[in-house]
C-alpha cells in the first residue's frame, strides 16, 4: 500500500504534534508517524515525571523540616513509594492522553503508528505501508546513552526511563553520571530516604557549569547526605550478593562502592541509527546527530530535524523554539535562524540552578572585557523569609557594550527568576534598562536591578 502526503512529521514529540497542527492549519494532508508513545521524551520519561517526584521529594523534605518553622509532626514521615510513583505515571498518562485527543481531532492529519525508514529522500516504509511527500520533518529524540564500560552487561542496570518503572525504593542508589539528569535522581531518591553516591568522572559535577555553581551544588547534596565520588576515571561493575559493585578510581574514598541499584546518567544518544538515513542521503555527525544548517534544513532538499536529534539542542523548549523556526519560515515566508536564540536552562535539584548565556568561564575565554557581579542568596529577602539561603545570583556583562552576556542563580524560584535576565537579552537590552527596571518587592528578581548595579571591571 502506498500513500502520498503534503508533509510528514516522523515523531509526535515536543515539537512534532504542533508543527503537524500548523501544517494542517494551512491546508496541507499531512502524516504523523510514531512508533510508541506520543509526547516524546518531556510526557514519558522526562519533564513531567521527574519533576512530579521532584515535587514529592521535596514536600518530604519540608515535612521533615517543619518544626524548624514551628509546624510540629507527631510521629517519622513515611513514604509511600507506590503512591510517588503512581502520582508520576498520572501525569504522564493525562498529558499523553490530551495529545492523543489533540491529534485524533486534527482535521487533515493521519496518524501511522509503527517505525519509520527511509527508502529515498522522499519515501518511507512503515511496516508494510510506503509514505511519500515532497516535505519531511523528523522529530525522532534521543535516549539515554549507555557506554560500553567493562562489565555494565553483567548487572541489571537502569536508565532516566526504567527508573520510573520502580515499584520499590532502593536501599542504595549508585548513580553513575554527575550531571543534570543524574543529579535530579540523586537528590529526590536520597529525599524518598535512600542512601545515595553519585559516581562522576570528571573532577566536579556539572563541569560545563562555572567551578563555583558545581562546588555550591555539591555542597548542597552532601548536606542532605549524598555521598559524591568524582575523578572516577576507571569505573566497571559487577554482580554482588548485595546487588551491583561499582570500581571506583578515585583519588579519595573507598575503591568500590556497593549498591541494590545502579542509574546510568551519562548523556544522551540520538535516535537516527535505525531510520535509513543513508538511503535518504542526510548526513549524521560522528555521534549519529543530523547535520542541519541555520533553518534546520538537512542536506537533502525537503528534509528538515528538529529535537534532541538535531543536537542544536537538548531541552523541550529548544524542541519547541525549533518547530517555531521551521513553522514561521516554511509557512509564513520568515527567516527566522538558530543563531538568534538565546539558550537559557534550568538544573531541577532543590534549589534549582537557572541559567541563560555565557558561564563567566565562557566569557574570560573570549577575551572581551568584563562586568562580573555576585549576591549569595544569604542577602536575597525572599530566600531568608524561607529559611532557603544556600546559592547565589551572578550576572556577566560586556564591559564596551554594557549588555549582558550571561546570567546564572542557583537558589530558590532560580529557575523562574532567570526570566528576568534572559528576557532583556533577547530583547537585546543594556545593562540600564535592568538597573532602572522596578520588580516587585519581596521576590527573588527584585535583585535583579542591585546585581546590576554591583556589577564591577575584572579581567577578561
Amino acid at each position: 500500500m502506498s500513500r502520498r502526503f503534503d508533509a510528514i512529521v516522523i515523531g509526535a514529540g515536543q515539537a512534532g504534534p504542533s508543527l503537524a497542527g500548523r501544517l494542517t492549519a494551512s491546508g496541507m494532508k499531512v502524516a504523523l508517524v510514531e512508533r510508541h508513545w506520543v509526547g516524546g521524551t518531556c510526557v514519558n520519561t522526562g519533564c513531567m515525571p521527574t519533576k512530579a517526584l521532584v515535587a514529592c521529594a521535596r514536600a518530604a523534605h519540608v515535612a521533615r523540616h517543619s518544626a524548624d518553622y514551628g509546624v510540629l509532626i507527631d510521629g517519622e514521615i513515611g513514604i509511600d513509594f507506590q503512591r510517588v510513583m503512581s502520582r508520576a505515571h498520572t501525569v504522564t498518562d493525562n498529558a499523553r492522553g490530551n495529545i492523543e485527543r489533540w491529534l485524533g481531532g486534527m482535521e487533515g492529519l493521519t496518524v501511522v503508528r509503527g517505525h519509520a525508514r527511509f527508502e529515498s529522500a522522499d519515501t518511507l516504509r512503515v511496516g508494510e505501508e510506503q509514505l511519500s511527500a515532497p516535505r519531511i520533518f523528523l522529530n525522532v529524540g534521543g535516549r539515554a546513552a549507555v557506554p560500553d564500560m567493562p562489565g555494565i552487561h553483567e548487572i541489571d542496570y537502569l536508565t532516566n526511563t526504567s527508573i520510573l518503572q520502580l515499584d520499590r525504593l532502593p536501599k542504595h542508589l549508585a548513580v553513575v553520571g554527575g550531571s543534570y539528569i543524574g543529579l535530579e535522581f540523586a537528590q529526590m531518591f536520597r529525599r524518598f530516604g535512600a542512601e545515595v553516591t553519585v559516581i562522576e568522572r570528571e573532577s566536579r559535577l556539572i563541569s560545563r557549569e562555572d567551578e563555583d555553581i558545581s562546588l555550591a551544588i555539591g555542597e548542597i547534596l552532601q548536606g542532605e547526605g549524598i555521598q559524591l565520588r568524582t575523578s572516577a576515571n576507571c569505573i566497571a561493575f559487577a554482580t554482588h550478593p548485595d546487588g551491583v559493585a561499582v570500581r571506583v578510581d578515585c583519588t579519595q574514598g573507598a575503591p568500590e562502592v556497593v549498591a541494590d541499584r545502579v542509574l546510568l546518567a551519562m548523556g544522551r544518544r540520538p535516535n537516527t541509527d535505525d531510520l535509513g538515513l543513508d538511503r535518504a542521503g542526510v548526513k549524521t555527525d560522528a555521534r549519529g546527530y543530523i547535520e542541519v544548517d541555520d533553518s534546520l534544513r538537512t542536506n537533502v532538499s525537503g528534509i528538515w530535524a528538529m529535537g534532541d536529534c538535531n543536537g542544536r539542542g537538548a531541552f523541550t523548549h529548544t524542541a519547541y523554539n525549533d518547530f517555531e523556526i521551521i513553522a514561521a519560515n516554511v509557512l509564513d515566508g520568515a527567516q527566522r535562524r538558530l543563531s538568534q536564540r538565546i539558550l537559557g536552562y534550568a538544573l531541577y535539584v532543590d534549589p534549582p540552578l537557572g541559567r541563560v548565556g555565557m558561564t563567566e568561564k565562557q566569557a574570560r575565554d573570549s577575551g572581551r572585557p568584563l562586568l562580573v557581579s555576585k549576591r549569595p542568596m544569604t542577602r536575597v529577602g525572599r530566600a531568608v523569609e524561607r529559611g532557603e539561603t544556600a546559592g547565589f545570583m551572578k550576572l556577566i556583562a560586556d564591559a564596551e557594550s554594557k549588555h549582558i552576556l550571561g546570567a546564572a542563580i542557583l537558589g530558590v524560584e532560580g529557575d523562574e527568576a532567570i526570566h528576568g535576565v534572559l528576557n532583556l537579552m533577547n530583547a537585546d537590552q543594556p545593562i540600564d534598562t535592568l538597573r532602572w527596571a522596578v520588580p516587585i518587592h519581596p521576590t527573588v528578581s527584585e535583585l535583579w536591578p542591585t546585581v546590576g548595579n554591583d556589577l564591577k571591571p575584572t579581567g577578561a
